[in-house]
């Protein structure tokens, strides 16, 4: 099982300081649509990990999230692509939950949905807490630079887990693991 989990906002949809509370606030980062294509075409199983909070904090409700979500599904079917399960916390820090990213109940749930190895999974991020979480099990982290992420290198750099390869975009994620998988294979 080829896995790759990503983040929500800021990876595949623009963040907000104030956080993307509807259908009509949640707008793709340019590429990142294709870029789920892409991954799908190359034959990965794609799962989304997201903390929102902004439904603990009562900005947004299950039903707003779930619309948001329809909408995701829908704009990357028709770029070809397909995510295959959508994993959201929906709690605060204060609730100290083990679901909540940098914690790894979240990923540890989609990698075990998916009878995946952590060693071989990606998790494509813009926080230094999606990164602490995949690290957590093993996986791969990858830094992109759109939503947080520049911010994230800039004042974290220094704290990213030690294999984290850094990207522009998801675009850019997508295009180098194809190019992962096109690469002769050792014997």
């Amino acid at each position: 099982m080829k896995l790759i989990i990503l983040d929500r906002d800021g990876v595949i949809n623009q963040d907000r300081d104030d956080f993307v509370k509807s259908v009509d606030e949640w707008i793709p980062v340019e590429g990142s649509m294709d870029a789920v294509a892409f991954l799908t075409q190359a034959g990965y199983t794609v799962a989304v990990a997201t903390n929102q909070s902004g439904i603990g904090r009562k900005y947004f409700t299950v039903q707003n999230l779930t619309e948001m979500h329809a909408k995701m599904h829908r704009l990357v079917r028709q770029a070809g692509g397909e995510i295959n399960g959508i994993w959201f916390c929906p709690h605060t820090d204060a609730d100290n939950c083990n679901c909540r990213k940098p914690k790894p109940g979240m990923i540890e749930d989609i990698i075990g949905r998916f009878n995946a190895q952590a060693s071989e999974t990606w998790l494509v991020g813009d926080s230094l807490r999606d990164l602490q979480a995949i690290d957590a099990v093993g996986g791969k982290p990858a830094l992109v630079l759109t939503g947080k992420g520049k911010k994230t290198l800039s004042q974290h750099g220094h704290e990213l887990p030690e294999h984290t390869q850094v990207f522009d975009t998801l675009l850019d994620f997508s295009q180098y693991i194809m190019q992962e998988n096109a690469a002769p294979q050792a014997d």
